[in-house]
């Protein structure tokens, strides 16, 4: 099986009903479901292989814990941004989430503050409080981006003591410079804060835009990532912890429980996909560049006040809906009126009131119809 040009005009909207992931059973059929992040694309093929592989010999069994899925990992990243990752300094997890919060588990005490850049992937937000942590938010810039001034002013808070950050922005799509970064590392080791980054959007950046890492401009602090997101296997966990030359006391602090939370179909289907999928991939980020253009087309024609100043990563657009006065949750109106799922803004923390995160990696013909709906609800 090779990718077609476009992964996601490989199937019809009849076919994609067929699927029993929650993106396509929360809502009912006359629902189009554009919101959580899982795409309308053909699978990736080395991992089908792995996966049929695995279940025709009945590998089915315990993960071992070794350096092959890091190894796989660190193969990656030194061919998309030349980065050389240290495999001794990883370990493995459940997923990116349980990984930022072995993270910030280990660097941190209970009653510590955690500072955020808000409006972030909605799971960041609720994560300080689920583990006994106060959050502290900062806002983006109004291009959402960092504000490197507010970060700065969040951190001079003594008790802020893990700095939390999204790379790339989810929701915004932003992806961070080497010179944000940088000055980012140079204020968090000034006041002694930890940085954990969530990278699982890395591989998510069409060509014309360059991914940093967090570890490749600064030895502190930890990036956990995955190939679910990239590879759209959020049905097949496994991540992995990064430390920095400088953190590698933060792995000794995890509990050896959190290795064990990776399945072994999972670590075969992630190695393959970045053994393997890199025709793939670049077949997904051309068709997210596509639909970006496309997308941006369909709101200047029917829903002109939306402002969308696209994004360089992910397939996530984050629309401005507050011209329309449809308050602080557009996506309701949206969905009850248009039959169009969209995320609510302000589930994304402050400043997400009155956007809506829609999800483009869909056909053309989806996208336009749900434009379509959307603006009809305004009529």
């Amino acid at each position: 099986m090779t990718p077609p040009d476009a992964p996601f005009e490989a199937y019809s909207l009849d076919q994609l009903r067929t699927r029993t992931s929650i993106k396509w059973r929360m809502f009912s059929p006359d629902v189009l479901p554009l919101w959580v992040a899982e795409m309308d694309a053909v699978p990736v093929p080395s991992v089908v292989a792995a996966l049929e592989s695995a279940l025709e010999s009945g590998d089915l069994g315990y993960a071992p814990i070794d350096d092959a899925y890091a190894g796989s990992f660190a193969a990656v990243a030194v061919r998309r941004w030349g980065w050389t990752v240290d495999v001794s300094a990883t370990v493995l997890a459940a997923d990116v989430l349980a990984g930022v919060r072995e993270s910030l588990l280990a660097a941190t005490e209970p009653g510590d503050a955690i500072l955020l850049p808000t409006p972030v992937y909605h799971p960041l937000v609720d994560m300080p409080s689920a583990i006994g942590r106060r959050l502290v938010t900062c806002p983006l810039t109004d291009e959402g981006r960092l504000d490197l001034a507010a970060i700065e002013a969040g951190l001079a808070d003594p008790s802020v003591r893990a700095l939390l950050l999204c790379s790339p922005h989810n929701p915004t799509g932003v992806v961070h410079t080497a010179a944000e970064l940088s000055a980012i590392a140079a204020l968090a080791a000034e006041r002694d804060v930890t940085v954990v980054v969530d990278e699982i959007h890395a591989l998510l950046v069409p060509e014309g835009t360059t991914f940093v890492p967090w570890l490749s401009v600064s030895p502190h602090g930890v990036a956990v990532t995955s190939a679910s997101k990239a590879y759209n296997m959020a049905a097949i966990k496994a991540a992995i912890v990064v430390a920095g030359e400088g953190s590698r006391d933060l792995l000794e602090r995890m509990p050896e429980i959190m290795r064990w939370g990776a399945s072994n179909i999972g670590i075969i289907a992630h190695r393959a996909a970045w053994d393997g999928g890199d025709a793939w991939i670049d077949a997904v980020n051309a068709n997210i560049r596509a639909n970006v253009a496309y997308l941006s087309e369909l709101l200047a024609e029917h829903l002109p006040e939306v402002v969308y100043r696209g994004q360089q990563s992910t397939y996530l657009a984050w629309l401005d809906c507050r011209a329309l006065g449809l308050g602080d949750d557009p996506a309701e109106v949206f969905r009850e009126k248009g039959r169009v799922a969209l995320n609510p803004g302000h589930e994304f923390g402050p400043g997400g009131e009155g956007f809506v995160r829609l999800n483009l990696a869909t056909s053309r013909a989806v996208l336009a119809e749900a434009v379509t709906r959307m603006a009809a609800t305004l009529a």
